[in-house]
Formats: structure tokens, sequence, C-alpha cells
């Protein structure tokens, strides 16, 4: 599973909030929180760092780790 999916569901759940009151709070709509946490790919960049903002993060760009498949 992706890991800002794993990361805001289990830091939602930490903090004892609902769907709902994660959604309410960070300004998104439940459906797009529903939609994140199901990891769907098109979700948009803006709403995702709103919600990270609630637990003291935000996206940023990393090194790909190199693939081992090659």
């Amino acid at each position: 599973m992706d890991p800002i999916v794993t990361f805001i569901r289990a830091s939602r759940k930490k903090n004892g909030l609902s769907q709902e009151d994660l959604a309410f709070k960070a300004g998104v709509g439940l459906r797009f929180l529903r939609e994140l946490e199901r990891g769907k790919p098109t979700v948009q960049l803006d709403k995702v760092n709103d919600v990270l903002k609630m637990f003291g993060k935000q996206l940023g760009v990393i090194d790909k780790e190199p693939d081992h498949d090659q």
C-alpha cells in the first residue's frame, strides 16, 4: 500500500478521528478523503497537503529508488 495512504489512515486512527472529522478539519470533502484512503491514483496534491498538514507533514520530492528488475 502507498506510504501516504498508510500514514494518513494510521494517523487519523491514532488521533481518534473519523473520516468525517478529518475531512472537516482539513477542509476537504469526505468523498476526497475516502478516495485518498483507498489509494485512488488521481487525487489532487493540494488537497493531499491539506490533509497531511493536520499531522504536521507535507508532500515532498524524494529520489526514486533504483528499479531492481532491470
